[in-house]
């Protein structure tokens, strides 16, 4: 397959990539690591008449820590926060989630950006970003403004990114003291697209008591889903398999999946709810360890 006509052009700085976006809309696409771009572009699925490339802008990639808070560049791959230990140690549900993206030619040149601005339902780190309440910063010619992540993704393979702007960084908080986090999924082999996932961060005081509880779920709505509210009944209790089986059954009850070819909506449903269940105890479990 190849795909239709295009323009390609070189962005040689942030500010040039922005005014070309601002001149062509939604005309113009970005590249970065092409993983979902360029398949869909040879499928004609998407026919941008201009290709802006913007793998040499190198400032908007990279990890940094300042207040406390952790911002990835929009250009970072997935490589690089894989072999990133301090990161890693910083963000453990990253940890959990990242092996469980695609294979790793995938993974060495997606980019973390190009993920979330692509938005995939099915997919893992916009889940994670859902759980661990990150922000995202946008950026146009006009200047610049930040949403979290819920407001972020609006629709199937749809975000509240304005045709003119760009997603430039995402800042994610420190995971509270006492908390443990835990990544798990459901596909039909290793690499394949989530038939569901749940992202899971379990906040707990000196007694082992849950004080917050943060869940989100992939591949079961057409945004990543945030049952935060059906895991509610943890919060202010010590952990428990009747407690986490009623999180389950919230969760179940939350969701309504639309089935696939490869699940059925009812059993997208059940399985959520298993692993729902196994990653709030596993999370519950971690910070009742590290109190």
């Amino acid at each position: 397959m190849k795909p239709a006509p295009f323009k390609y052009i070189a962005a040689s700085s942030l500010d040039h990539a922005l005014a070309l976006k601002a001149e062509h809309g939604d005309d113009a696409r970005f590249l970065a690591g092409g993983q979902s771009l360029i398949p869909a572009m040879n499928f004609r699925l998407a026919r941008p008449a201009v290709l802006i490339d913007i793998n040499g802008l190198s400032g908007l990639a990279g990890v940094a820590v300042s207040d406390g808070r952790i911002r990835i560049g929009a250009l970072t791959r997935y490589r690089t926060l894989e072999r990133d230990e301090a990161f890693l140690n910083a963000c453990p549900l990253f940890d959990d989630a990242l092996p469980h993206i695609a294979h790793p030619q995938i993974r060495n040149r997606g980019t973390i950006g190009g993920n979330l601005s692509h938005a995939d339902p099915a997919s893992e780190l916009p889940a994670v970003a859902v759980a661990m309440g990150a922000r995202l910063q946008l950026k146009s010619s006009a200047g610049g403004r930040e949403l979290a992540a819920p407001d972020f993704f609006v629709g199937l393979l749809s975000t509240a990114i304005q045709p003119d702007e760009m997603l430039v960084e995402i800042e994610f908080p420190p995971p509270p003291v006492r908390s443990g986090s835990c990544f798990m999924e459901i596909a039909r082999r290793r690499g394949d697209f989530a038939i569901a996932g749940v992202a899971a961060v379990v906040t707990v005081d000196e007694d082992r008591r849950c004080s917050d509880v943060r869940l989100a779920l992939c591949g079961v709505g057409e945004t990543p889903v945030d049952a935060s509210d059906a895991a509610g009944c943890l919060v202010g209790e010590v952990g428990g398999d009747k407690l986490f089986d009623e999180a389950a059954a919230g969760v179940q009850e939350a969701i309504a999946p639309s089935g696939n070819v490869h699940a059925s909506s009812d059993y997208q449903r059940h399985v959520a709810g298993v692993i729902a269940r196994r990653a709030l105890a596993a999370a519950y479990q971690r910070a009742a360890d590290a109190t």
